[in-house]
């Protein structure tokens, strides 16, 4: 075939890769790789161990250079088959000659599968370094929108970390039940992308109070300034604490906190009462509020203090839908982090900045770092131009459903009958998930964020035969049945009753990709699944 794919070599990868990385992912690389490769020059048969060691120990401190040193203390030791080993949770990884040992801490993080993984990091690793050495240990496609969750499911509870967030540090404040899980979230920072689709004007106060409408880059501007950051309002259902009652009051969102008025809409301040401080909290979402805590819509979010916390100490809140639960969350997150969360939205940017300096891009191990190759002529050579791999690629797939045609039609005994393979081909493709339940991929949406074009396809039901594609558009899932129609002794695939037919289901994915067609959007954001 004219089209094949080369990968870079690994040392390639891995030596651009690293360039781009902080220092506590770095160091995390090289403890879990098994066989890490020194960059030591050829030596004689007589090589001195003592320099060696000395120069890695230089290479380590200088690594760690702009990273303050933790002191030491002492490692409590525990007694097993009659050996010494650390304590899990106070581990220490420290190199001789070095000016201070880092502490470490082991982490367990969940897949949706249920499938546990640990990792041992430093303890200034953040929640975006740690996400980025999952995608680069489980070989997935690093697109910045992989999350790492705090879950609380006695509590019912679960918020996607910050990328800045050190993940020890949350780790402390969570309860032996607790635990991480690792999973897209496509809608992290949504908001710098579609801001007036997040806070519409009747929640703004500033905008009511001029009567004007709100120009995107102005109201941007002033959620990310500290001193003039707008105020938030509306109604919201509160729960009473130590109670199972609910009041619907209106709430105003400011700075120094979360208030209520306690006369209608009066913002006087005699009439404002404080409703929870946001200084020493964080904002959760609720995933089963109206099973544990009677809430009167299914749109419930809480304010829990940053402590291993009961859930009489818990601030539940309760919208009348999903767009104003996103809203409402969205403005807590940008009172409390401000900047810092769009400094956290440019960082892949500039990486990608960085990136287009290099000949070769650096890519994703596991799809992105292969290469167009033509071997049509004596000599293979790798397709530079992007038009033309795309349209080699494209006659190399027509080539194949020609001879797939032929083949259907003239019959073949192989096992791979174009047929059998068009009808099965599909299930090795991410966005696939099989004999899955109507609530179980809504809620596979609503956890990986609920933005535009946020798809799966799975089994159909009600047809054994037929398949669901399942899409999001403007934070309502729908559901699209995909039909098999026949024609001239071959089966389609259609969304439309047959005006638009294709081979396979992953030529209609990759269709309905660039066309809009009958969808109310095109399919943006596969909805995966990762097993750690």
């Amino acid at each position: 075939p004219r089209t094949q794919s080369a990968c870079m070599s690994d040392s390639d990868f891995n030596s651009r890769t690293l360039m781009l990385l902080s220092p506590s992912l770095i160091l995390s690389l090289f403890m879990h790789t098994p066989s890490f490769p020194l960059l030591v020059p050829p030596t004689e048969d007589d090589v001195d161990l003592e320099a060696l060691v000395n120069d890695m120990n230089s290479s380590f401190e200088s690594l760690y250079s702009t990273c303050s040193s933790v002191h030491s203390e002492s490692v409590p030791l525990l007694q097993h088959n009659g050996q010494t080993h650390a304590s899990p949770s106070e581990l220490c990884f420290s190199l001789s000659n070095m000016k201070g040992p880092f502490l470490f801490q082991i982490i367990k993080i969940f897949s949706e599968d249920g499938m546990g993984k640990v990792v041992e990091i430093p303890a200034d690793m953040t929640a975006r370094d740690l996400c980025q050495l999952l995608v680069y240990k489980s070989h997935c496609v690093d697109d910045n929108s992989w999350a790492l969750v705090e879950h609380h499911p006695l509590l019912g509870l679960e918020r996607c970390l910050e990328d800045h967030e050190l993940v020890v540090q949350v780790q402390a404040s969570m309860t032996s039940e607790s635990r991480f899980l690792f999973r897209k979230n496509y809608a992290k920072y949504e908001f710098f992308r579609n801001p007036l689709n997040f806070f519409p004007e009747h929640m703004v106060a500033w905008c009511q109070e001029t009567n004007g409408s709100i120009p995107p880059s102005q109201l941007l501007q002033n959620f990310l300034n500290s001193s003039s950051c707008p105020e938030i309002q509306g109604f919201l259902y509160v729960k009473e604490m130590g109670r199972k009652s609910w009041k619907k009051l209106f709430v105003f969102l400011r700075r120094s906190g979360l208030y209520f008025s306690t006369k209608g809409t009066s913002k006087e301040p005699r009439h404002l009462q404080l409703l929870a401080d946001l200084e020493d909290s964080n904002i959760f979402t609720v995933t089963a509020g109206k099973k544990l805590h009677s809430a009167p819509t299914d749109y419930e979010f809480c304010i829990k203090p940053n402590k291993r916390t009961e859930l009489k100490e818990l601030r539940m809140l309760c919208t009348e839908d999903e767009q104003s639960r996103t809203s409402w969350i969205t403005a807590f997150r940008l009172f409390k982090y401000g900047i810092v969360l769009y400094q956290n939205y440019k960082i892949p940017q500039q990486r990608k900045t960085l990136l287009s300096h290099f000949s070769t891009p650096v890519r994703s191990v596991s799809e992105n770092s292969l290469v167009a190759m033509d071997f049509s002529g004596r000599i293979g050579r790798v397709i530079d131009n992007p038009v033309e791999a795309q349209s080699a690629a494209m006659e190399e797939g027509n080539a194949w459903r020609k001879r797939s045609q032929r083949m259907n039609i003239l019959g073949s005994p192989s096992p791979l009958h174009p047929s059998l393979l068009s009808s099965v081909i599909h299930r090795t493709q991410l966005w696939f998930h099989g004999r899955i339940t109507r609530e179980e991929s809504h809620r596979m949406i609503h956890q990986q964020g609920q933005v535009d074009g946020l798809f799966l396809l799975r089994d159909s039901q009600s047809n054994p035969k037929a398949f669901v594609l399942t899409l999001c558009h403007h934070q309502k899932i729908k559901h699209f049945q995909i039909l098999l129609c026949e024609e001239d002794g071959q089966i389609f695939f259609s969304l439309d009753e047959g005006s638009t037919k294709f081979t396979d289901l992953i030529q209609l994915v990759e269709f309905y990709q660039l066309n809009r067609g009958v969808l109310p959007c095109k399919l943006k954001h596969p909805c995966t699944l990762v097993a750690l």
